[in-house]
């Protein structure tokens, strides 16, 4: 009978016997394990037999399912911060001792959207101690590009009418001089009429303005400052006709720049402006 050698993996069980009865039982119980292991097996076999339908049955305690996530959605956007643009501008304005800290306060509003697309920030012109004070719009093109208001054609218009009167904005005599500033210091784009919402924003700014500025008359010039110091708009109908505003004389009077569009109204601009000199002389 053929007989394996030592080394063989799978040695046949008679060799296996002979081997046994020689007293190499370590050996051959490694043998036989490795060529189990060989041949695939996982699982030894007890000395006796398991009568698995006899084993008291156990149902296998099932794994908590894991909580569900809380679905992960975006989270819901922040609330806008409601910002109050006329309020922040009122205490902005009332803060300024003078108007060096009025034009920096103004300079420092971020509320208004014209501040983007202007070039020059256009605060006042003229003498701050006049006795007159006059209210425009708002900066036109020339006066973005100069920072003062009142430069351009309606500008040189208003000075030739002043001078008639023998006053001006570099008037040697305070008493004759006048002092110059506009309802927005922005210029809106195209030279669009300010809008209402903008004309309320900064009305803080221009009623600050006229307090450190304590005129003896002011005189507003066109609808717009109209609007923002009457409440109304209307010029040809109110102009000519003295008003208070804010506990001083207010006369309004056409915008210059209307007056050179409508050159037969500068009769009635004279008018104001003879009414504007008695009232001073008085």
């Amino acid at each position: 009978m053929h007989q394996c050698h030592k080394h063989c993996t799978s040695p046949p069980i008679r060799h296996n016997l002979s081997l046994m009865d020689s007293g190499e039982t370590y050996w051959n119980d490694r043998a036989l394990l490795e060529w189990q292991v060989e041949l695939g097996a996982t699982e030894a076999i007890l000395d006796a037999p398991v009568d698995r339908y006899a084993l008291e049955a156990v149902k296998p305690v099932p794994k908590a399912a894991p909580a569900a996530a809380a679905p992960q959605g975006k989270p819901a956007p922040p609330e806008p911060v409601q910002t109050d643009a006329v309020a922040d501008a009122r205490a902005a304005a009332e803060a300024a001792a003078d108007l060096g800290a009025l034009a920096a306060a103004m300079q420092a509003f971020e509320h208004c959207e014209l501040k983007k697309g202007a070039r020059s920030f256009v605060f006042c012109d003229g003498q701050p101690t006049a006795r007159v004070m006059i209210v425009g719009e708002a900066p036109g093109r020339e006066e973005d590009r100069a920072g003062k208001p009142f430069v351009g054609r309606a500008g040189q218009l208003l000075d030739r009418m002043l001078a008639a009167i023998d006053m001006g904005r570099a008037h040697d005599d305070p008493a004759r001089a006048v002092y110059i500033t506009n309802v927005l210091p922005w210029r809106p784009p195209s030279n669009r009429t300010p809008d209402a919402g903008e004309i309320s924003m900064l009305l803080p700014f221009l009623e600050r303005h006229i307090a450190l500025a304590d005129p003896d008359v002011i005189v507003v010039m066109g609808n717009t400052p109209c609007q923002a110091l009457l409440g109304r708009t209307g010029i040809t109908r109110m102009r000519g006709t003295w008003v208070e505003v804010l506990g001083k004389p207010c006369l309004p009077m056409f915008h210059p720049a209307y007056l050179l569009r409508n050159p037969i109204a500068k009769r009635e601009a004279w008018a104001d402006l003879l009414a504007l000199n008695a009232r001073l002389k008085g």
